[in-house]
Parts: structure tokens; sequence; C-alpha cells
């Protein structure tokens, strides 16, 4: 951005409005349905306004300290003299992938080539690039299904720098999962706003990992819009993976399409953060589509976790499944709102959602709210939620087999998120998982003398000579 001035939450829209016009890089080439969805957020911003806890969807995440921050708006494109791991080195390790970044909100490449396609067709790069090349692909499906009913979402529409496009053909099956890695590296506080757009075709077949990451302590507001399409008998291992300093907030808004036969498997794992919000609008809209979104956050300190999923049964024959588990210490606290919509000719539904909970102290709290709408008569629905302590019984047990309090603790905590993360389907993946797991716990919810978790040493098996049916 050419201007280095700074504005101060809420917003002023004439002030955007002028903002608007400075961005470097976006104003020659915002054409078609972009420049649309822009002006259309300024309007919608004007009469929203920022969400407050006045709204009921937004009752148990208060962001007024967050809008109290002065930040400054996007950021001029960054210089792209380096590689990607000489800025920021994933902490997955053995995950073998084509990894794709964004630096301050913009798509990063050391060598200028925005948008590349692979061997076998499938497009990846800058949205902002793919909007000019493949108008024909990008016009059909952006701002499509996209529902922002908040402040937040439209000020994304307005302005937002850059982000990642996905193009996967027809009978593609990508072999190589794609990671993105989202960075923040700003020496003042920063909001950073990113569009992504990710399409399958029939037949298709995608694995993507999306980071978020913090490289250094200054406070940023991060508000990102993603909308995907699965097409028929298509694919999707869809895996959030949030790490971010305490001073970060993240409001993360997913707004997904399913055609006939096509499947989902969506997980969150939410390791850090001051204030996270992930919002999930899922419409089944093709029969015999299924959906699975898994969640599983560890929170401690003053951070706040929200976790927003809402499930549309269109279409007859469909399946979906929700499963978030946390565990919360010191002061954390924690919204669930799992939401599932059934319409009235969606018959033969199976709709399952489960939400469980670890309070560590008296201060730690959860908010958890399943609901569920129906209007079809021949269906399988349910949900369930639970909040509670360790279980003194299991505790008890392994005390009495030699294992210290603190490790006994930390055995039973990572036995109630394996359920979450045994659902990874790649197996490089699950394991690097379940170390920063591992080291979460032991790090920050759960202090021990002797750690019986062995991280980062797969040549030393986790072995446990107890009854793990007893936990």
């Amino acid at each position: 951005m050419s201007s280095s001035k700074k504005l101060k939450l809420p917003l002023e829209l004439s002030l955007y409005d002028s903002y608007n016009n400075d961005l470097n890089g976006i104003q020659h080439t915002t054409i078609g349905k972009v420049a649309s969805s822009r002006k259309d957020g300024f309007r919608r911003f004007e009469e929203s306004g920022l969400p407050t806890t006045k709204l009921e969807k937004w009752r148990s995440t208060n962001l007024s300290k967050i809008y109290d921050n002065e930040f400054v708006i996007g950021d001029a494109k960054p210089d792209f003299d380096k590689e990607i791991n000489e800025i920021f080195h994933c902490n997955v390790h053995g995950f073998n992938t084509n990894v794709y970044a964004l630096l301050n909100g913009w798509y990063y490449s050391s060598n200028n080539d925005r948008l590349v396609t692979l061997e076998d067709g499938v497009i990846i790069g800058s949205i902002i690039e793919a909007q000019s090349k493949y108008p024909e692909i990008f016009d059909k499906y952006y701002n499509e299904i996209t529902d922002p009913d908040n402040g937040l979402n439209h000020i994304n529409s307005a302005i937002y720098t850059d982000g990642i496009f996905i193009y996967v053909p027809e009978n593609v099956k990508s072999e190589k999962a794609v990671q993105l890695i989202k960075m923040v590296n700003r020496d003042t506080n920063i909001m950073i706003n990113t569009r992504n757009l990710i399409i399958l075709e029939d037949n298709s077949s995608l694995s993507f990992l999306h980071c978020d990451d913090s490289i250094n302590q200054h406070a940023g507001f991060l508000v990102t819009n993603t909308e995907i399409f699965l097409g028929e008998n298509a694919t999707l291992d869809l895996y959030k993976l949030q790490n971010l300093n305490n001073q970060t907030a993240l409001v993360n808004s997913t707004f997904i399409q399913q055609k006939g036969e096509s499947e989902l498997n969506v997980n969150v794992l939410t390791f850090n953060g001051g204030t996270i919000r992930n919002e999930f609008t899922v419409d089944l809209i093709g029969e015999k589509a299924d959906a699975n979104i898994n969640g599983m956050y560890l929170m401690d300190d003053k951070q706040h976790v929200d976790n927003q999923v809402k499930v549309i049964h269109s279409a007859p024959n469909c399946t979906s499944s929700e499963l978030f588990k946390g565990v919360l210490d010191d002061s954390a606290s924690g919204v669930f709102n799992g939401y599932i919509y059934v319409a009235r000719d969606a018959q033969k539904t199976a709709a399952f959602q489960k939400n469980a909970n670890i309070l560590m102290t008296n201060t730690a709290s959860i908010d958890t709210m399943p609901f569920l709408e129906i209007y079809a008569d021949d269906v399988k629905c349910s949900h369930g939620a639970t909040v509670g302590q360790l279980d003194n019984e299991a505790l008890f047990y392994l005390m009495q087999r030699g294992i210290s309090e603190g490790d006994a603790k930390l055995l039973l905590m990572y036995a109630f998120v394996t359920e979450v993360t045994g659902k990874i389907n790649i197996l490089p993946l699950r394991e690097s998982i379940d170390d920063m797991v591992k080291k979460r716990l032991r790090g920050d919810l759960s202090i021990c003398e002797k750690c019986v978790l062995h991280c980062s040493k797969p040549e030393i098996p986790v072995e446990f000579e107890i009854d793990m049916s007893k936990i």
C-alpha cells in the first residue's frame, strides 16, 4: 500500500473508501465480479457496522479490545527476495507437499510466478492473477456462495489484498497435497484481509493444508473468506492448522458447496491464538453428499476460540457428522455453535453432532450450543455436548500403576483429543500433528517432572503397559 497511514477500529467508511484507492497492485486488476463485490462490500459495511456482542451470533465473542488497537490496514507488496523456508520453517515434518505462501496478505513467489499450472492440469496461484487470466472459470464461481452476515466479511470483500486460487480439473486426482502457509511478519500491528477460491470439478480430489502462523509477537487482525466448490463425486481433505501469538485475532469464514456423491473431510486444529473464530457453512445440494467436520482446540492463558458450524442438508440421502473436542486451561474460553438444518425435501438425512470439553481450572469456560432445525420427517439426527474435568477414576487408575499425577493428566488429555487427530487421513501429517499436540500439552497445559510422551522421535514408540480402555 502506498500510504503508511494507520486507522483505528471502528472504521469510518469514508476513510476506507479513500484508502482503497491507494491499494497498490489491486485497482488496475480489479475487474468484473471483483469490482462489483468490492463496491457491494463497502455498501453493506455501511449498513451493518462491525460485529459486537449485541448480535446473537457474536454474544460470546467480544472483539472490542481488538477494535481499540491501531492497525496498518493492509501492506505494500513484500520484496520477493527470499525463499519461503528462509522466512518461515513449517513445523509439520515428513509431509511432502506443494508449498505456497501468503506474506502479510500477498501471494508470495520468489521467482514472481504468481500463477502456475501443474503437470496434471491443476492451477494454483494468486486469486488476483486468476481473475484476469482465467475469467471463464473465475467468474463462474467467485462470490456465488458467500453469505457475509457481518461487517468484517463486508470489509474483507471490499479491500482484500490477495489470496490463493486452486482449480482442480475434471477427473484429476491430485496426488501431492497442497500446503498454504499464511504468514504475518510486520514490525507494527497490521490488519490483513485475504480471499481464497478453491474449485474441484467432477471426479477430482485434493488434500489441502491451510496454516495460519505468526512469526513475531506484534498484534495482527486477520480476516479470511474462503469459497470451496465440490463437483459430482469430488473429494476434498481440508486441514486448518492455527498457531498464532496471543496478540493476534483471526476471523476465518469458509463457505462450501457440495454436489452429489462428493466427500468433504475437514480437520480444524487450533493450538494457539489470542482470539480465533472459525465459521463454516456447508451446503449439501446433491444427493449422497457426505461432510465430516472435526475440530480440536488446546487453549490456555486468556485465549479464546469460537467454532461456528452450519451444515445445510438441501438434498435427500446425504450424511454429515461433526466432532469438536477441546481442552481449556487457566482463564481460556471457548464457544461451539453447531447448527444442522434439514430442508423439507431432504429425506433420508443422517446428521450427527458432538462437542466435548475438558476444563482444567475453575476459571476456564465453554459455551456450547448444538442446534437442530428439521423439516423432513424421515431422518436420523442427533446432537450432544459435554463439559467436565478429567476423570478422577481414570486418573487414580494410572497413578496406581506408578505414573505420576502430572504424567497421568497428560496422558488423559492426549487420549481425549486423539479421537479427532486420529481422523487425519495422511499418516505423516497425523504423526506430525500428534507430535505438536504432545508438545502443546506438555509445555502449556501440564508441566511434568518426567514426560512419557516422546516428541519428534518416531524411532521411540509410545507404549503404555496399561489398559487404555479404562481411560
